[in-house]
């Protein structure tokens, strides 16, 4: 178990804020150097499950740069449980990168497979077949266990003032797991930062608990041009973010989800006294990706 009294709930107060509106950050951020953010929530019962049923270890799936590898492979050595990671993608493309050698260097076994068979299910029947034993979790923690531990995040500290909850949207775990555990007086707005994935809709719905569920909604149109896509604008937005704010953001996940928040917030979006929380998620080690320099932090 980690230890939450890390996380902390920081108001915000960059100059574009309209007067009408107030807005914190929920820092999961700040909960662990490696299994920062949201992962830990999404893996700590898939964790649990895989020990209580005596497993032989984690099997997961994830890109190069995949931020749920790296955190997995930590998690999984802190939890003193194996863990094989399968990899979207050629090696000699990817094995030098910061994140697989994180994972690598925390114990994780690495099997790198080509994007067809990983696009079309083929490495997901073959190496869950091959590897009868270990505990199976989706890339990114997609799924019920996953969306279960992300039910917590709002119960970390006081949230419940907040009108409105903003979370990134990778493959819908989080905010799943936010619709199951908001009051029903919040609205959840999840900004996927995937270009096309409108499927994204019921594969939430999927992880959704049955009966009456606050207002919640996905809007598809803050991707910046689709994951790990980047422009020159988003470097400035999220560097001059920071130099407001102290917050550092990154370029795949919260760069995108703040940025979504100001368009929202200048288009009038949100009703005069909205409270809106942000939540964090992590994924700093995206922004390793970038020449030294290009950010202020």
């Amino acid at each position: 178990m980690l230890d939450y009294s890390n996380i902390s709930l920081t108001s915000i107060h960059p100059a574009w804020l309209p007067e009408h509106i107030s807005a914190a950050m929920l820092r999961l951020d700040q909960l662990h150097p490696e299994i920062s953010g949201n992962k830990w929530f999404k893996l700590k019962h898939n964790i649990q499950a895989a020990l209580a049923d005596h497993c032989g270890g984690i099997l997961t799936f994830g890109g190069a740069y995949s931020n749920h590898i790296a955190a997995t492979a930590v998690a999984c050595k802190e939890a003193g449980i194996a863990c094989t990671g399968i990899i979207r993608g050629e090696e000699h493309h990817a094995s030098g990168n910061h994140t697989l050698q994180t994972a690598n260097a925390n114990g994780m076994g690495l099997i790198f497979v080509n994007r067809e068979d990983y696009r079309n299910g083929t490495a997901l029947n073959t190496y869950s077949s091959l590897f009868p034993d270990y505990h199976l979790v989706p890339e990114g923690g997609h799924n019920p266990l996953g969306a279960r531990g992300c039910e917590e995040i709002l119960s970390i500290l006081p949230t419940t003032s907040y009108t409105h909850i903003l979370c990134a949207v990778g493959t819908g775990t989080t905010l799943a797991g936010l619709i199951n555990s908001a009051t029903l007086q919040q609205q959840v707005i999840g900004i996927p930062v995937l270009k096309g994935a409108q499927y994204l809709d019921s594969e939430v719905n999927d992880l959704l608990k049955p009966g009456i569920r606050p207002v919640w909604t996905l809007l598809h149109d803050f991707h910046e041009g689709g994951y790990a896509r980047k422009s020159a604008a988003l470097i400035d937005f999220i560097n001059s973010f920071y130099i407001q704010t102290g917050i550092p953001t990154d370029i795949i996940y919260t760069g995108k989800l703040v940025k979504a928040f100001q368009q929202l917030a200048l288009q009038g979006y949100f009703p005069d006294n909205s409270k809106v929380l942000l939540i964090h998620t992590g994924g700093l080690q995206g922004n390793l990706s970038l020449p030294p320099g290009v950010l202020t932090f």
